[in-house]
């Protein structure tokens, strides 16, 4: 096994270090929720959500234009997309 291949496992980034990525390179700050958000619009699978609403009709933010294409380059950097 070459030593530069990595694992699916490794190829991943924790929520912190896209925070810090996007920190660092933009200096916007993003919550989860927008990471969240871009993730699943890429089609990167989460694991079901255990808070849910109460409501069905639950209003939630959505990630502005600009946090959106800082949180897609950061996923692009951590080769998640």
């Amino acid at each position: 096994m070459d030593e530069l291949d990595l694992t699916a496992a490794e190829s991943k980034a924790t929520y912190e270090e896209i925070k810090g990525y996007v920190l660092e390179h933009t200096g916007l700050k993003v919550s989860s929720l927008y990471i969240a958000q871009v993730k699943q619009k890429c089609g990167i699978i989460e694991r079901e959500n255990y808070n849910k609403p109460k409501s069905e009709d639950a209003r939630q933010p959505i990630c502005p234009p600009d946090k959106e294409k800082a949180i897609k380059e950061a996923l692009l950097h951590f080769g998640m997309i």
